[in-house]
Parts: structure tokens; sequence; C-alpha cells
């Protein structure tokens, strides 16, 4: 080829499109990390010792302890997971890379799940606080519901115009919120807690095994907020360091905080009203069983304006959840890209937030008439998120023992050897008990069990059929983890 050659008048020169590769830009801290999984987490503390109470009854701590031992395994595997790649999609990132991108699917698949329940189950649990202020929201099911499913429209409206949550909001309310939280527990140690009354309510109103196992499996409702970090991991900075140190700061803030309630809880009443006249605002009944009536006049109209719009802000940003991970699968050829287009005038994934919105809404609809549509949405959340946790463990086993030499900003301790191989104790035994669980709850549920399959059955299909429009394998990893070294 001439190396002197120059375009004569009227050639046309065709200069290929350059391809920008956009990601998310990483502006946030350990704080704002911090506090948007506190949101979720923190919210749960509003409903999660009712829910758990409907089985567990007295064993209600003890679920919660155990639950909170499986935690800090799943904690600690996403925050290995997270520091070593640090992409939004949680577990079906760590699923994708460590097995193949049907198993990302799957864990994905199933996390939105959990994430639509989600926003059910906060929608739903607004109404009993702001019973304060209007007794029909707490004990009608039809006004409750209905305005449960109100507010899941409103948001979902928000959301399509594309009205933006920043991380200060999300700092105040995490300072506030906790603020409170640590004041009750204080409190209700100085003026209800007593040990042989807790001690008889719990020996006294001890489940059966069956339920005492269901009781955890709910109890896992109680600690959400883990994929909320790791899906913010690609608008971090340094989130090799900075996405464990925040979720390490989750197992201290939220273990201190959900034992001294549970505690406190079963001083306050007894597992019975815990799960019945409190089911669905339990920290409300904890200020209303305050000797000081002085002390109750404030708390009870603090605490419904405080859980409303702390449950106001989880629902919320479950669906931003949603659509964040519905993004983060469609980028990956793992759903189709008609779930993450935007709006044209808005910029936002309206498709998948109308959709999601309208199953969230859907979840809701038993509530009109089903009494036990409260202990359903739980193992609904919980066949999902156990599911997404198993996924999550198994990956990071499943690279210990393919991909040794990756760098592994945080490793997570206690390993033993197996052929050679570093394995964590504590995703092994995380592995075992949440799939111990999720069979338990398969065979167990009912709802659970067919909304749940259904759910990942759909799914599935969806997958092979997208993919097979593609032209792509099922099982096919579309990219590489040395792609993100």
């Amino acid at each position: 080829m001439n190396s002197n050659w120059q375009p004569k008048p009227g050639d046309r020169i065709f200069r290929p499109r350059r391809i920008r590769h956009y990601r998310l830009r990483r502006v946030l801290g350990v704080p704002a990390i911090f506090s948007a999984g506190y949101g979720n987490v923190g919210s749960s503390i509003y409903y999660a010792l009712g829910i758990v109470a409907l089985v567990a009854v007295g064993a209600t701590p003890i679920a919660l302890g155990i639950a909170g031992i499986l935690f800090i395994f799943t904690a600690l595997t996403y925050a290995e997971g997270t520091a070593m790649l640090p992409e939004a999609g949680g577990s079906a990132t760590f699923a994708r890379h460590g097995f193949n991108d049907a198993a990302g699917f799957i864990a994905g698949w199933a996390l939105m799940l959990s994430y639509i329940v989600t926003i059910s189950i906060s929608a739903y649990t607004i109404p009993p606080y702001l019973g304060f202020f209007w007794v029909p929201f707490k004990e009608s099911p039809i006004i409750g519901t209905a305005m449960s499913m109100g507010i899941v429209t409103f948001l979902m409206t928000i959301n399509i115009i594309g009205v933006k949550e920043t991380s200060i909001v999300n700092i105040g309310a995490a300072i506030v919120d906790i603020t409170t939280q640590v004041s009750l527990v204080v409190i209700g140690f100085i003026l209800l807690f007593n040990p042989p009354v807790l001690f008889h309510r719990i020996i006294d109103n001890w489940p059966t095994a069956g339920n005492l196992i269901l009781g955890i499996a709910l109890a896992s409702i109680a600690y959400t907020g883990i994929e909320t970090m790791s899906q913010m991991a690609e608008e971090t900075r340094q989130p090799e360091k900075r996405v464990p140190r925040a979720l390490i700061m989750m197992i201290i803030a939220v273990l201190v905080i959900f034992a001294g309630i549970s505690l406190v809880s079963l001083s306050a009443m007894t597992p019975q009203e815990l799960a019945s006249e409190w089911s669905r605002d339990p920290v409300a009944g904890i200020a209303a069983s305050f000797p000081l009536a002085w002390l109750t006049g404030i708390l009870k109209p603090l605490i419904a304006i405080l859980a409303g719009t702390i449950l106001l802000i989880a629902t919320n940003a479950g669906l931003m959840g949603i659509s964040r991970l519905a993004f983060s699968l469609g980028s990956h050829n793992l759903l189709p890209s008609a779930l993450s287009r935007v709006h044209p005038r808005f910029k936002t994934p309206h498709i998948s937030i109308i959709l999601f919105s309208i199953i969230a809404l859907l979840i809701l609809v038993p509530a009109f008439l089903a009494a036990d549509a409260f202990k359903n949405m739980g193992t609904l959340y919980a066949f999902g998120s156990l599911l997404a946790f198993m996924f999550a463990h198994a990956s990071i086993l499943s690279l210990r023992a393919k991909k040794p030499e990756l760098p592994r900003p945080f490793k997570i301790g206690w390993n033993i050897r197996i052929k050679g191989r570093e394995m964590p104790i504590s995703a092994i035994l995380g592995l075992a008990a949440t799939a111990i669980i999720w069979i338990i709850i398969l065979i167990t549920q009912p709802y659970s069990r067919w909304v749940g399959i259904s759910w990942m059955v759909a799914g599935l299909i969806i997958y092979y059929l997208y993919r097979r429009k593609k032209h792509l394998p099922l099982t096919h990893k579309t990219k590489d983890i040395a792609d993100l070294q």
C-alpha cells in the first residue's frame, strides 16, 4: 500500500464510528453506601418482628439471632465478591463469572422477585403506622390495601417521570432512623426490659421445629440491604475498599439494633399480641407499651411519621433497584433490551418500572381478603432472596476453585483447603444453611412454592427465547473476569 497516498478532490472518506462504553460515575463513599443499605434494613425493622412472630412466636429473638449469623456469612461473601467484581448486579454478577450466563440469569431473576416483594411488603406496612392518625388505615384490610396499592402506583409514576433520590437524603434518613431506633432500645431496656418475664414468654410460647425454621427464613427479610450495597459498587470510589467497610459497618449496626429491638418487644408485649394486633406495626406496639404517658404521647406520632417516611423511601428504593438490576441484566444479554430501554423524554427505564410495579400490585391483591397475605409475602421474599444468596455463596466458592489467582482486595478469612484450594468456611456454611432453609420453604409453603416456581419458569422461558433470537448459547459467558481487572 502506498504510504504517500492523499485523498483527491471528490473522494469520500469513511471513518468507523467510535463505540463508547458507558460506565456509571464513581462518586459514592462509605457513608452513602452504608446509608443506602441501612435504608432497606432500617425499614425492615418496622415490620420484620411482626412477620417473624407470626410463626416463631416466643422464639422470635432466637430466629432473628440465627438469621443474624447467616447474615454475617452472606455479608462476608458479598464483601469478597463485590471487591473482586466491582460492577452492578450483585449475586447475578457473581454467578455469571463464577459459572455462566444461565446461572447469572437465574440469580438475577430470583433477586428481581425479592425486589418486587420488597416493594409490596414495604407499601403494605405503611398504612398500619399511619393508623395512629386515622384508625381505618390499620383496622380495615380494604382501606389499608387500597392505600398500599395507591402508594405503589404513585411511586411508579414519579419514577417514570424521573424524580431523583440523592445520597444526602439517604444519609439524613439513616441518621434519623438509627437515632430513633437506638433511643427506643435504650428507653425500652430502662422502662420495659424484664428478664424473668422475657424468659417465660420465650419458653412458654416455643414453636414447633418446623415453625422455628420457617421463622428463621422469614427473619431473612430483616437483613435486606446487602444486595443494594453491592449494586452500588459501580458508582463507588475505590469499591474494593469502601464496599467491604460499609458491609462490616452494616453487620455491627444491624445485629446490635435488631437484638435490642427484639428483646424489648417481647418485654413490652406477649408473642400473641406481637403476632396479631401489632404484627404489621410492631415498633408502634413498643411505643404504646411505655408506662409514661407523656413519653408515649411523643413517641407514637413520631414513630408513625418516621416509619411511614422510611417505608416510603424503601418502597421507592425497591423500584429504583429493580430498574438498575434490569439494566444490568440487559447490558449482559441476560434479558431483552426492551426492559432497560429509556423513555425518550424522561430518560428513565419506564418499561421495567411499569412492568414490575404491576407485578408488585398483583402481589398486594390477596391482602384484600386473605388473612395470611402478610406471611405469604414474607415467604415469597425468602424464596427469592435465599435463592440469590445461595448463588452468591456458590459463586465465591467456584471462583476460589477456578480462579485462585484473581486479585481479591477483600478476602474472607477462616479457610479450609479442599484439593489445594482455600475455601471460606463462612461461604460453605452459608450455602448449606440457605439451601436447607430454601428447600424447607419450597416443601412446606404452597403459596411461595407455586408463585416462586411460576416466576422462575416464566423467566427461564423468556431467557431461552431471547438467547435463541440473539443466536447466543444458553450457558455462554459474554464477558470474562479478565476484562474487569
